[in-house]
């Protein structure tokens, strides 16, 4: 369902560029009626759940190895230790941060961003 809006929000973005390429408008659109197209269009996306996840590291193992693990078992992953955890919106990178502690709960201080236009190709 998400997608669908993402789908058509991304369709209608595309025809109002290709209309107002074909058709020579009267007067140049203001700034203003350009702010409230785009916040109309914002707004189409705002309730939309997304799914958030901080990935701390990957490692593959084979199922026997998986059923040894035990309390206190240690599984070793594919990041250094200090490295940027990767932030994920619906499985898709959208930032890297590091690991803190807010109100003795983990949370993530975000320190790179991935540009809006490459979060949004991400999403098609």
């Amino acid at each position: 369902m998400a997608e669908d809006k993402i789908d058509d929000l991304l369709n209608s973005l595309e025809e109002s560029e290709e209309d107002s390429k074909q058709a020579a408008p009267a007067e140049p659109e203001t700034e203003e009626a350009k702010s409230e197209k785009q916040d109309r269009n914002l707004e189409l996306i705002l309730d939309i759940p997304l799914k958030v996840t901080v990935e701390l590291g990957r490692t593959k193992m084979v199922v026997s190895e998986l059923l040894n693990l035990g309390q206190g078992s240690v599984i070793e992953l594919n990041k250094l230790a200090g490295e940027p955890m990767e932030v994920l919106v619906n499985d898709k990178l959208v930032a890297r941060g590091e690991a803190v502690v807010v109100n003795e709960k983990f949370g993530v201080r975000l320190t790179d961003i991935i540009s809006p236009r490459e979060r949004v190709e991400q999403l098609k």
